[in-house]
This record gives structure tokens, C-alpha cells and sequence, in this order.
């Protein structure tokens, strides 16, 4: 079978899930648990039709659709980066003075990553789509990849109840993974052809597969939150030491 027609099967078969489990997260009861998944599935959805929309009025390799395309993945970075926030938000809602700490930490990140992504763009002030937006984009990308690691870490570490978050946190994994090592065997290639190709294609698979999980956790998995008296983890110890001075 082509590659063409598998990868356009993932995607299209991405935009059905994506708008069945959107629809299905607005009219269930869980709003305001998930609005860190409600808000990158509207992401993804509104960037693939608009990418989409645009090919089929100008073409690939319109200007038109550079522009759309650089547009839709800065929010789609955007819109992930603040998912894996409020995913750390919501695994540290019984531990507020965690929170403090790890909500700083974030923002520094954030900013670190910008700063990073500016002085990278100062040696190349050609264009901005193909330079700082781009550079920015990749590395808030591998960013979120290592937050989303030491999140799942953190959920085994605090033993954490909320079975559902860590399905979720294990579907962004999976989305993270796949593309992570075509991305670096894209720089390593120098761009060939082949490699770019195989690097779209195991996006595509990887968002349906995290879509899959995503549909598993949230209609499959009860969304509950469980206050478990548990043995004091020497970590979370020394945090809430240093935070206390």
C-alpha cells in the first residue's frame, strides 16, 4: 500500500476522533478537569483544517500556506506547552506548595526557551517564519517532551490516584517519541527526502495513537480524585523544606 494513502488515512482518521472526543469533552460533565485536553484538540483540529482548506486553494507550495502552516504549528507548541502545564497543575492539586515551586519552574523554562530561540534568530535575521519561529517552535517542542517525562516520573513518585492524567500524560509520550527520533534522524540526513517523509508520516501515526489513548481515558477511565494518606516521599520533603525557608 502507498505511504501517501496510509499517512492520509492517520490524518483523517485523527480529525474524526478529534472532533468526536472534543464534542464529547463540551457536553460531559468533565469541563473543567479537562480543558487542557479540550484546548489542544481544538488546537489540532483548527490547525489541520486550516492547513487542509489552504492546500486545496493555492497548493503546497504556496506562500500562502508557508504562512499557515508556521501560523498553526507556533499554536499548536503553543497550545501543547500549556496543556503539559495544566496536566502539572492538575497532579499537584493536593499538593499546593509543590505547585509554587513547579509553577515557577515552568515560567522559567518558558522564558529560557525564548531567550535560547531569540539568540539563535539574531544570526539570521533573514526571515522570520524560517528562523525564529521555527527555531522557537523546535525548541519549545523538545522542551515539552522533557516536562512531559519528568511529569510521568512525578506521578509515580507521588503515587498518584488519578488513574485518567496518567493515561494522558502517556498519550502526549506517545505523540512525543515517534517524531522526536525522525526529527534527529532529519538533522543527521540533512533533510533528505526519505527522512522527511518518514518523519511526516510517524507524526501523523503518533497524534492517532495518542488520540486512542486520549478516547480510552476519557470514556473509559473514571475521572475521580482520591485524597490518599500516604508515606512522606524524602523529595517532596526537601521541596517543601525549601520552600519553607
Amino acid at each position: 500500500m502507498d505511504a501517501s494513502i496510509i499517512s492520509y488515512g492517520f490524518q483523517y482518521g485523527g480529525y474524526l476522533i478529534e472532533t468526536g472526543l472534543l464534542i464529547f469533552v463540551i457536553v460531559s460533565g468533565y469541563r473543567t478537569r479537562l480543558v487542557s485536553v479540550a484546548i489542544y484538540l481544538s488546537c489540532l483540529l483548527g490547525a489541520g483544517l486550516a492547513r487542509t482548506l489552504t492546500i486545496y486553494k493555492f497548493g503546497v507550495a504556496s506562500p500562502q500556506y508557508m504562512h499557515i502552516y508556521w501560523t498553526t504549528d507556533f499554536l499548536l507548541v503553543m497550545s501543547l506547552f500549556l496543556s503539559v502545564c495544566l496536566f502539572f497543575r492538575r497532579a499537584c492539586l493536593q499538593e499546593e506548595k509543590m505547585w509554587r515551586y513547579v509553577r515557577l519552574l515552568l515560567g522559567i523554562v518558558f522564558v529560557l526557551v525564548m531567550a535560547v530561540s531569540g539568540l539563535i534568530f539574531s544570526h539570521k535575521y533573514s526571515d522570520l517564519f524560517s528562523n525564529f519561529v521555527y527555531e522557537f517552535n523546535q525548541n519549545l517542542y523538545f522542551t515539552c517532551l522533557v516536562l512531559n517525562t519528568l511529569l510521568y516520573l512525578l506521578l509515580q513518585q507521588i503515587e498518584s490516584a488519578d488513574d485518567q492524567l496518567g493515561l494522558l500524560v502517556c498519550g502526549v509520550g506517545i505523540q512525543f517519541a515517534g517524531p522526536a527520533a525522525t526529527l534527529a534522524l532529519v538533522h543527521l540526513t540533512a533533510g533528505e527526502r526519505f527522512a522527511q517523509s518518514l518523519n511526516s508520516l510517524c507524526m501523523r501515526m503518533c497524534t492517532f495513537g495518542m488520540l486512542l489513548v486520549w478516547t480510552y481515558a476519557i470514556i473509559h477511565v473514571k475521572d475521580k480524585v482520591v485524597r490518599v494518606t500516604r508515606r512522606e516521599i524524602p523529595v517532596l520533603a526537601e521541596v517543601t523544606a525549601d520552600l519553607n525557608v
